[in-house]
């Protein structure tokens, strides 16, 4: 009987422990950023978040027991982030969770860090539960600095790919904004806080493909558009405007991404949706994903901004379900840049 996981998530920079029980109820999460570490740097540098991993990684473990009062004799299973990412950290919380599994005889399965993302809205705790769960169909849209997806959700595991930004995901444009303006590490919160004191209106930015028929988006033309806009500002335009530039920004991303949401209940008829992922912390996108769900009288999930970035508890979910299923992984489990083909289809006609 599986009724306890511990999760590994280390898929970027973020080193997250957790315990997760088989409904989703999250009976502990740790988790150790590396902001500092990598602000010199203006990004993430590989070499150091793999090394930081290996540094804050057990102690974290030995603090979650600890603090959840579990010890190792409650553990059924141990679910592991192992694709895609940067390999360098994937490989960090992989070789350690080999070695735990086999030093405590426990089943172990590898998780898509994209899938631990879908499943995030549906954890639970004492200040959050889920309005519904995943047996409901739905539309989700996963939104990250690294990815940007649409998704046709028909139960856990059956996920269908509705479009894709074709270039840059919306974080990435976020945190290279965030730079352009020079506000820092990490550059797309920080674009975030400046926009709520902004005017949304004061720059016109373009919307790509807002207008096409599909789900598809791009957000590299935006990004181009944006730092012509600053280089013809000047430091102390920006200095002085900084907060409308953010604004206006942010509403061009948020703009595309809601307008993509709505086209993908269209397409399917579904009534429930799910918004997930780092850049749904983003506050901006939160009230508008709200605003349009209430017009549209769908049904719409957010986790709180704990299961938005990359945290270990949405990996033990989706690693609790699948080793509840009869899956795992043997010791020969690798880490990959990349999903596996069999992670995600690919609709047709959207």
């Amino acid at each position: 009987m599986i009724e306890l996981c511990l999760a590994i998530e280390t898929s970027c920079d973020d080193t997250s422990v957790a315990l997760v029980a088989g409904d989703g109820e999250v009976r502990g999460l740790i988790s150790a950023n590396q902001d500092l570490a990598h602000e010199p740097f203006g990004g993430i540098v590989p070499e150091i978040a793999c090394r930081n991993h290996s540094v804050h990684l057990l102690p974290l473990i030995q603090d979650l027991f600890q603090k959840a009062q579990v010890d190792w004799s409650e553990v059924h299973g141990i679910a592991v982030t192992n694709r895609p990412g940067l390999v360098g950290s994937l490989i960090v919380g992989v070789v350690t969770a080999k070695t735990l599994a086999q030093t405590k005889s426990l089943p172990m399965i590898g998780v898509n860090h994209l899938e631990g993302h879908v499943v995030a809205p549906f954890l639970r705790d004492a200040q959050y539960q889920p309005s519904f769960d995943l047996s409901v169909p739905m539309v989700g849209l996963a939104v990250s600095g690294g990815h940007t997806s649409l998704y046709r959700i028909q139960g856990f595991s059956s996920y269908q790919i509705l479009g894709a930004t074709l270039d840059d995901a919306a974080g990435e444009a976020f945190d290279k904004f965030g730079k352009m303006l020079g506000l820092g590490f990490p550059g797309g919160a920080r674009v975030d806080q400046w926009a709520q004191k902004g005017d949304p209106t004061a720059f016109e930015l373009p919307r790509s493909m807002i207008r096409e028929n599909n789900c598809l988006m791009s957000f590299s033309g935006l990004k181009a558009s944006a730092q012509r806009l600053v280089e013809s500002l000047g430091p102390e335009k920006i200095q002085a405007q900084r907060a409308d530039l953010c604004a206006s920004f942010q509403s061009a991303v948020v703009d595309v991404l809601v307008a993509k949401m709505n086209r993908a209940i269209e397409v399917t008829g579904y009534q429930h949706a799910i918004l997930t992922g780092g850049v749904s912390a983003n506050s901006g996108l939160r009230e508008r994903a709200q605003s349009w769900a209430q017009k549209k009288g769908v049904q719409l999930l957010i986790p709180p901004l704990r299961y938005c970035t990359d945290n270990a508890a949405m990996i033990g979910y989706a690693g609790i379900l699948r080793l509840k299923n009869g899956e795992h992984h043997g010791l020969d489990l690798a880490p990959s840049p990349n999903s596996w083909a069999a992670d995600f289809t690919e609709a047709s006609n959207v």
